[in-house]
């Protein structure tokens, strides 16, 4: 019962995350396919607001690394991991069905098909917008990155938070 709280639980905070972080579609330009990113790029509108690929990569580390350390405490200290192995498959568990929810629901129901992502200047190019394939590899991609994140969590469970 308590996977299914925090999935809920996590999928409502990762939402308000996203909804957030969508007020200013241009702060979150690299999670568009990559014609839309180009297109905006050589816009000049944006030419000044447009983040750096290493503030991305930035952003993305220092998202990860808080990550790990919240995701520790919770396996740790809601769900009473004191292994390795178990911490290691309730995170990646957890993990999965937030990304899930991200690819369908955040990703593919919304973002594909809310005209408030869609750049000025861009508006020709909605087959571009409904891309699901994008997205569904997209949720792969967080599966692989779930992999290390998981296992960096469960390192943390099992040594440090004893």
């Amino acid at each position: 019962m308590i996977i299914v709280i925090e999935s809920v639980v996590l999928c409502a905070v990762f939402t308000l995350m996203v909804y957030f972080m969508s007020r200013e579609p241009i702060k979150s330009l690299y999670n568009y396919p990559p014609k839309i990113q180009e297109r905006v790029k050589s816009l000049d509108e944006y030419k000044d607001k447009i983040p750096t690929q290493k503030n991305k990569l930035a952003a993305k580390l220092g998202a990860c690394i808080l990550f790990v350390v919240v995701l520790s405490l919770i396996l740790r200290y809601v769900n009473g991991c004191t292994t390795f192995l178990r911490a290691f498959g309730t995170g990646f568990l957890l993990w999965t069905i937030v990304n899930l929810w991200d690819a369908i629901a955040l990703d593919i129901l919304w973002f594909c098909h809310d005209p408030h992502f869609v750049f000025k200047g861009t508006e020709d190019m909605i087959a571009d917008y409904h891309d699901y394939w994008f997205h569904i590899k997209g949720f792969f991609i967080g599966e692989a990155l779930a992999l290390a994140v998981c296992a960096l969590a469960g390192l943390i469970v099992q040594f440090v938070l004893r």
